[in-house]
């Protein structure tokens, strides 16, 4: 790779950060692609050497942005039975680290309203993201005839539960979201003579 390759690689990478930053705090419509620049350290002159749109710049933002946070909750999975790890992954989505880090944790809770407004092409990203997640966390079900089922039920709560945490921050029925979305979490992946 040249020197001239490296800068251009360097370059769209901090295009990517910036974007995420004001995708996170400000939303899809409110983002303009002068402010991710200027966010960037870069020109607005330069944003067409990497990408052809707004509308790709934000949709590569929200692979980019939901795959890494993805994997990096998956990588902390923990724990014996596929149970203990997926609860592991999800009890860490729904802590209260996560709630009060929305600038670096997950984007959905922001972005999902937006999506289901604005549509293509970030409709169809988030599709794709989204069924991966299912997939990686029924992977982790192995054995469960019914993972990919109670994999798509335990994203869509746990999101949930997020976003009303996260609505409602600073008060008591914020902590109270994530505590009742980690116990329905934990029962639904009780065993069956766990919960007769």
């Amino acid at each position: 790779m040249t020197q001239k390759d490296e800068q251009k690689q360097k370059s769209r990478e901090a295009i990517l950060q910036s974007a995420a930053t004001f995708l996170r705090a400000r939303g899809i419509q409110a983002s303009s692609v002068a402010d991710v620049m200027q966010g960037a350290g870069l020109t607005v002159g330069g944003f067409y050497n990497h990408f052809a749109s707004k509308e790709e710049l934000f949709a590569t933002t929200i692979r980019a942005a939901a795959s890494t946070m993805w994997r990096g909750l998956m990588a902390t999975a923990t724990g014996e039975s596929p149970r203990e790890r997926v609860v592991s992954v999800l009890s860490r989505y729904l802590s209260r680290t996560h709630r009060d880090g929305p600038e670096s944790g997950c984007m959905l809770p922001n972005l999902a309203p937006e999506v289901a407004r604005a549509g293509e092409p970030y409709r169809s990203v988030l599709e794709q993201e989204l069924g991966g997640f299912v997939t990686a966390l029924a992977d982790l079900l192995e054995g469960d005839p019914a993972r990919r089922e109670k994999a798509a039920g335990l994203i869509a709560l746990s999101y949930g539960a997020l976003s009303l945490s996260r609505a409602v921050a600073g008060t008591p029925l914020s902590d109270e979201f994530l505590r009742a979305a980690k116990k329905l979490v934990q029962r639904s992946l009780a065993d069956e003579h766990e919960q007769s």
